[in-house]
Formats: C-alpha cells, structure tokens, sequence
C-alpha cells in the first residue's frame, strides 16, 4: 500500500477522492492501492524542558540557560492526537511508501517529517508539492510526485526555526521572569514577538511625548488656484503676518509652467502580507481573520497556496492564464477586453528568479458557491488584482506650475487622468475614488503676472500615527523600516521578521497576553507591554533588524546557503550571553508590572502619626506622579494610583527586602528619589549594598548609588 498523509481531513478526502481511496475507515481512507491519512495541525512538538532532566521542571536561575544536548520530539499530549498519531504509525510501519501530501511550505514540511520521525518510517518517501486544490492540480501532482530528499533544506529551515525559538523562548521567559517578576508576573519573551513589540512600544511612546506645535504657511490663490510657498513653515504669528503684508505688496508672476505626460504602473500580485494589509486597509480585517478567510477559499479550491512571500508567477503559468480568466464569468465585463488579445508575458508579472516554493495568490478559475460575504471580499480582491495586472498602464498628464511674489516662491501641482487602464478594474471603488481625485488646472503662460489673493494657513504638526495591523505587518515585512517602494520592499523581505504565515498569529499572541489592545483599527501597547519592553535592556531581543538577519539566515538554510549546525551554535552563544548579561551584570531595574486590582477595594491612605520629617507629611493630598490620579492603599502591601486598571503605577510597601516608611514615600514622590536606604538586597548580588531607590523616566524603580 502506498500511504499518503495529508494535511488535515478535508484536503485528505479530495486527494482520496481523486485517486480513489474511497472506503472509510477509522483515521483513514482506503482503496485502490492507497491508505490515505492525515493530522490536524502539529501533532509532534519539541521536547519541552522537564522531558531532558527534571531539574529543569521548576524555574530557577541557576539552571539557565537550559541547552539541550540534542532536541527531542515528542507527541502532542492530547487524546485525540495521540489515536490519530497511532493510526499513522501503523500505517507507515505496513507501507511500501510514504507520499508526503502536506502543506506545501516549511511549516507544512515540518508537521510532516515530525510525524514520520516519530513514527519511525523506514520506507520510501515521496513529495506532493502542488499550488493548488483543484483536481487538476492533485492529478499533475501525482503525475510527477518529487523525492522527499529535494526538500531537506525546507525541512532544516523548519527545524532551526523550531530550536531557536524554543532556546530563545523557554531562556529568555524563565529568565526575566524570575530576574524581575517578583513572583508575580510572568514576561513572555519571543524570537519574533518581542521585537515586533518592541516597534509597537516605540511607536506608542513617540506618540506619547510629542508636543502638539502650531505653525503657519504662506498660501495665495491666482486664477482660481491655490498655491504654496516652497519656504519652511513659519513659527510665529508675528511672522506669518509680515508674510502676508509683504505678498500683498507685490503681484503673482508665473516663472515656470511644465506639463507631461506620464504612466501609473500596475500593482503587483498578492502575496499574503499584501492581501493582509489590503483587507485590514479596505475592510477592517484582521491579519488572523484574513489568513482563515483565504485558507477557507483555498480549501474550496477557489485560489491558489496562500502562505507565500512573493508576488510573482511562474513563467509556465503564462500559457494558462486565459483558461483562467475564462473561469471568471462574474467579471466577464473585465475579461472580454483582455481574452481579445494575446496575454503579455511581462516580467513584472512572470518571473521563475522571483519565485521560490509558490507563486503569487491568484484565482484558480473556479466559479464561486456558497461562500461568505466575508470571503467574498477576500476573493474580490484577489480576483480584482488579478485582473488589473494585465490591463495597460494607466495614463496620466501632470502639471506643476511654480510662480514668485516679489522673493518669496510659490508651486502648484495637478494631475489628469488621461486613460484609467488598470484603474477601471477599481472605478467602482469609492475608496479609490478619493484617492485619484483628479485637480485639473489652467493653461499658464511664464512670465504672465496678475494680482492675487494671500492667506495665512495655521496648522498643527502632527504626532506619528499609531499602528494599525496593515503598518504593523508592513513594518515586520521590512524589520521596522518605512518603505513605501514595492521593488525595495521585495528586496527587504529576506530580512523580514517573521513569516507570512506565522506574523497574523505572533500580532494574535500579543493581543491575548495584553501587552497590546485594539481601539477601532490603532494598535497601542498597554502599560504591560511597555514594562516588559523597558524591562529588557539587550537589543539583540528587541531589535527588528536583529531579528531580521536571523531571519535572514534560515531563509539560507532553506536554499542550501547557510549551515543549520553553525546556526544553532550562534544561537546557543547568543542565549549563554544573554543569561550571563541579565543574572550578573544587568542594570538594577524593579519592574513594576502591573496586575489586576480591583479599585473599590482600595482605600485611602492615611496620614502618618508621626515623623522626624521637618515639613509635614500628608500622603493623602499627593497624586500619582505618572498620571496625576489620587493615590490610595491597598491593604498593607502597596501604595497604588487609584486609576490603577489604565495607569498601573504602584510602590511596594516592601522593596529589596527593606521597608519603606512614610518619609521614603514621600521623598520619592515629590523629589522622584530616597535618602540613601542601607542594606539593599540586589538579585544577582552577593551582598547588600547602600543606595537610594529612584523613579525612571518610565516610573519603574531603580537603584542608584
């Protein structure tokens, strides 16, 4: 029997279906010289700690970092994947071969050869590599079935990406944990999350210390349009206004006039961090939700393997892109014109160089039932820039007029849709619409000169604009560089932090450990996730461009250009270091994280009896230095802002294994620093040190001496 292993249920009854497997049986389908089978998911993951030696079971300092001799894989501990596990185990050990019908990508890959190591396959092993589920596709798969050994390199990217994320992840989280949890919190700490945190933390403090600032610009209106003074922006009323006087004084004289006819490229084709953006853009989606939706229409064998970081075809797509297009019978108003003429073969379009496992998300030609609004959308869009690829260029006819008054220079710009091309497959798009309003502007004469009417024009600069989940995800893709430019952003990919495939679930994790919220479509990182970025002080953690050049490197791995063993040795010194930095020689920084408080059961702090203070305490009337909020006591362990659910600042009564009385407090609020406190106890410290304890610019507590 030849045993073929698909990736889940659904994708393994089409391929039993197609090859005629068609007798059920218990985990599998049978018939026709073939068993096929399937997981869900991962059912085999890395060892975990307490699997290698039971004194890493418990988190302590002293057992970091924790480097296995060797990594171990085990199988899921569920019920219902260790029966299906079992299935597959029999059915392996009593095949003649293994076809290996998983998802065609590193994680796919990896699912599988877990699974068949574990199981302990001794026969051949076959590949199905296939960028779609059409029947078409699954019969010219089976027809030219790939050696299982093409894919090693995919496989060691998949492995070195497993083994750096546990080292990094189980290290990493141990040790900030108990370093400066103080038993309480737990810091989650990720190869790609605490980066990508990081850049949200970033972002959320720019925000939070910009100074709103007002400004004026010089603007005239001649023939009906408005132009503006090419000078700086103006920081004073005073001087816009002698601005204005001097305009008035002098005549508008037009100095240049220029107008040219030029072209809007076409947009590129999908890859999957593009349609994320897309929907997130135009719909509101999440990259999770996104990502389900287009895995539901790949399953219904509606578009092609979504999971791709490319946006580019093969170039033997090229012959069957009008049987394609033929498919798409509800756009027949868009297809018509491009099915009455040869396709182009642009290499912006088709280029094997460009592509690696899959090529870009495209439209298989099947005509769509029973799906979603939701999915529609998802599909309209693929379909929409399938289509627009192919059409002409759009034309366009520019005029940029630049005039003077007296000394002071003055532009105008405008543009003219000349012929839509691509952009007609959008006229119906209100979105687009508003992007491509047209300004149409008189014919000017240089020299020509005129009265005209100035103004004043008061603004305000603006503080950056928080991420939403399309800047979040353009931001991983080029490790935290603003590109705008789509051939720059393809040649950043490589060094982007995180996968396609994995980014939408690493955004997902940062949501459901709350170091992130959502309000409308900004993304802002809450007072956890800001403690837990101030906490970790090595940028090799924080660092997207870091991050990006692992990244980087398991890419090599995948095309047999970078060793897996030289990989993890880099990352095995990387995580020594790291311990050996943050256990010994670390800045001495409290964190103080935030927890879940119920504010009515705070009460007022009340006023001292007594103290050796000359002016008078009364903690009472002080506020939170961090918010300003009123300050209140929480039983006997802890001064806390009463606005403590959105703030969370907080000072122990018990700190460093000393107390702080009244007089500490007090000094620390108003002066932002103690008097020299003796005997400190510092983790990591032999013995105690004097020094007094100090507020950071974050409101977390340090020790200075």
């Amino acid at each position: 029997m030849k045993v073929c292993i698909a990736e889940k249920p659904s994708v393994a009854r089409d391929i039993a279906k197609i090859i005629g497997a068609t007798q059920a049986k218990d985990g599998y389908m049978e018939g026709n010289g073939y068993q096929v089978t399937w997981t869900f998911g991962h059912l085999c993951t890395l060892k975990e700690p307490h699997d290698y030696t039971e004194k890493w079971k418990p988190w302590r300092l002293e057992e970091l970092p924790m480097i296995p001799s060797s990594f171990g894989v085990k199988v899921m501990e569920d019920s219902g994947v260790q029966k299906q596990f079992h299935v597959i185990q029999r059915l392996v050990q009593n095949a003649e071969m293994v076809i290996n019908c998983g998802d065609a990508g590193q994680e796919g890959e990896l699912i599988q050869r877990w699974v068949l190591l574990k199981a302990k396959c001794a026969v051949p092993i076959k590949r199905l590599w296939i960028s779609s589920l059409t029947e078409e596709a699954i019969k010219e798969g089976f027809k030219s079935l790939r050696e299982s050994s093409q894919y090693d390199n995919l496989y060691a990217a998949g492995s070195a990406r497993a083994i750096g994320d546990w080292l990094l992840g189980m290290n990493a989280t141990r040790l900030f944990t108990k370093k400066f949890g103080q038993g309480k919190a737990v810091f989650s700490i990720g190869r790609v999350q605490t980066p990508t945190l990081a850049m949200i933390v970033q972002r959320q403090k720019e925000i939070d210390a910009f100074k709103s600032e007002d400004y004026w610009e010089l603007k005239t209106i001649y023939r009906e349009t408005e132009f503006n003074a090419t000078i700086e922006r103006l920081t004073s009323l005073e001087k816009a206004e002698k601005g204005l006087e001097y305009l008035k004084q002098n005549e508008f004289e037009v100095t240049s006039f220029e107008q040219k006819e030029g072209k809007e490229g076409n947009p590129r084709l999908f890859d999957l961090t593009a349609l994320q953006v897309e929907a997130n853009r135009k719909y509101g989606y999440s990259a999770d939700e996104t990502l389900k939706l287009i895995q539901n229409l790949y399953e219904k064998k509606l578009v092609t393997y979504p999971r791709v970081d490319t946006t580019y075809l093969t170039e033997d797509l090229h012959p069957k892109i009008p049987g394609i297009l033929q498919g798409l019978t509800y756009y027949k108003r868009f297809t018509e014109p491009l099915l009455a003429k040869p396709i182009p073969k642009s290499k912006t379009v088709f280029d094997d160089k460009k592509v690696t496992d899959h090529h870009a998300i495209i439209p298989t030609g099947i005509v769509p039932s029973g799906i979603t609004p939701q999915e529609q959308h998802i599909y309209d869009t693929i379909v929409k820039r399938f289509l627009a690829v192919f059409y002409p260029e759009c034309k366009i006819f520019t005029t940029t007029v630049i005039g003077k008054v007296g000394q002071v220079e003055f532009k105008a710009t405008g543009k003219q849709i000349l012929d839509l091309g691509w952009r007609i497959i959008y006229a119906e798009d209100q979105t687009a619409k508003k992007d491509d309003e047209e300004k149409v502007m008189p014919l000017f004469v240089e020299g020509e000169k005129g009265p005209h009417e100035p103004k004043v024009h008061q603004g305000k600069t603006a503080a950056p604009k928080y991420y939403t989940e399309a800047t979040l995800l353009r931001g991983m893709e080029t490790a935290g560089k603003q590109v705008e430019d789509e051939e720059m952003r393809e040649l950043l990919k490589d060094n982007g932090i995180g996968r396609p495939s994995t980014r939408a679930n690493i955004i997902e994790t940062l949501f459901r450990r709350r170091y992130i919220e959502r309000n409308k479509k900004n993304i802002f990182a809450t007072q956890t996730g800001i403690d837990l970025i101030d906490t970790i002080q090595n940028d090799l953690l924080k660092s997207p461009e870091l991050t990006g050049d692992w990244e980087r490197k398991i890419r090599m791995i995948e095309k047999g250009e970078y060793s897996i063993d030289v990989f993890k040795t880099e990352l095995i010194q990387m995580v020594v270091d790291l311990c050996n930095e943050v256990i010994f020689n670390s800045r001495r920084i409290i964190s103080i994280a935030p927890e879940k408080v119920e504010v009515g059961k705070l009460e007022k702090v009340k006023k001292p009896r007594e103290t050796k203070a000359k002016e008078e305490i009364d903690i009472e009337k002080m506020t939170c230095p961090k918010c300003k909020s009123n300050l209140l006591k929480k039983g006997n362990t802890a001064f806390g802002c009463s606005n403590f659910a959105i703030c969370g600042f907080k000072i122990p009564f018990e700190l460093l294994g000393k107390k702080l009385n009244d007089k500490f407090v007090f000094d620390l609020l108003s002066k932002g620093k103690t008097s020299k406190i003796k005997g400190l106890i510092i983790p990591g410290n032999a013995n105690p040190v004097d020094g007094k304890i100090v507020f950071t610019k974050d409101f977390n507590l340090e020790v200075e001496n």
